[in-house]
């Protein structure tokens, strides 16, 4: 008997098999809708297949994850990247920031030197504040100009605001000042509102001065500005130098404890000015004599 070799064997035809999955379908869904066995076999089926389904999304994981990698590699370089860019600009933010302060407080400083060279006779040196001792009993500063720069002992330091202090010392390229919040400076002011004159000295203290030795009646009140008054021709007159900020006037005391806040300061400033009256031009002994011989 022959039989047919399994290489040319044919099974059922396309459509054939079309027509038999169809009814297959149309089957399956009259069930479903009619008796709801269906819903009952899916999760068997599910727990069945979901290894193959596991399996089937495999591939597409393992590429997302390599793909997320990758993704997440560039962003920390981008990262890094930006906080390295952001230091530096916030470096160069500070910077100009420092700068614009810095140039605010030159224009102050040049305004204040033309009005006092205006008003007085005195010619003002620019100078940069070195450094500060961080000694709180020890109220100096040092400047960087001396007497490579005609620095002298005894000149005035302002700032735009107002009277900082006195050079005590100096050496060839720096000096030192004493600040009027020494307990062993005073500077000879006048009250503007009425013109009383005083001395108001160092209390050894940051931003406190002493008006002393004025009787618990003298006119003198809170929030009154003192300015120089000139008197012994250290100080040009009219530079402010403090506001009064309290008064303690006790009757059982001789005297009325007043406290003054100084209105310039050197922890506000890194550019200060150098004062120096200029000395009155001598006359010409020729035309001295001249005029006193016509006098005669």
């Amino acid at each position: 008997m022959e039989t047919t070799p399994q290489f040319f064997r044919h099974g059922p035809g396309p459509l054939a098999r079309l027509m038999f999955f169809a009814l297959l379908s149309c089957l399956l869904m009259a069930e479903d809708l009619r008796f709801k066995y269906v819903p009952e076999l899916r999760p068997a089926i599910a727990v069945v297949i979901h290894p193959l389904q596991q399996l089937a999304h495999f591939p597409a994981q393992m590429y997302d994850r390599v793909e997320a990698f990758f993704a997440s590699f560039h962003l920390l370089q981008e990262n890094n990247f930006l906080r390295q860019r952001y230091l530096s600009d916030r470096e160069q933010l500070l910077r100009l920031l420092a700068l614009e302060t810095e140039n605010r407080q030159l224009r102050k400083l040049l305004g204040a030197v033309k009005q006092i060279e205006t008003k007085t006779a005195a010619k003002a040196v620019m100078a940069e504040i070195l450094y500060t001792p961080r000694d709180p009993f020890s109220h100096k500063t040092t400047l960087n100009k001396g007497h490579q720069h005609n620095i002298q002992a005894g000149q005035i330091v302002v700032d735009d605001k107002g009277i900082i202090g006195q050079i005590t010392r100096v050496s060839l390229w720096a000096s030192e000042v004493t600040l009027i919040t020494d307990k062993d400076h005073s500077v000879p002011i006048q009250v503007v509102r009425n013109s009383l004159r005083s001395v108001i000295s160092g209390a050894g203290k940051n931003n406190e001065l002493e008006l002393r030795y004025l009787s618990v009646n003298t006119d003198i009140r809170e929030n009154d500005l003192l300015v120089t008054s000139g008197i012994g021709g250290v100080y040009p007159p009219g530079i402010p130098v403090a506001k009064v900020s309290k008064i303690d006037r006790n009757p059982a005391d001789t005297f009325a404890h007043i406290i003054g806040t100084p209105i310039a300061g050197v922890d506000r400033n890194q550019q200060v000015l150098i004062l120096s009256l200029v000395p009155p031009v001598p006359n010409n002994p020729a035309e001295t004599s001249d005029i006193e011989s016509k006098n005669n």
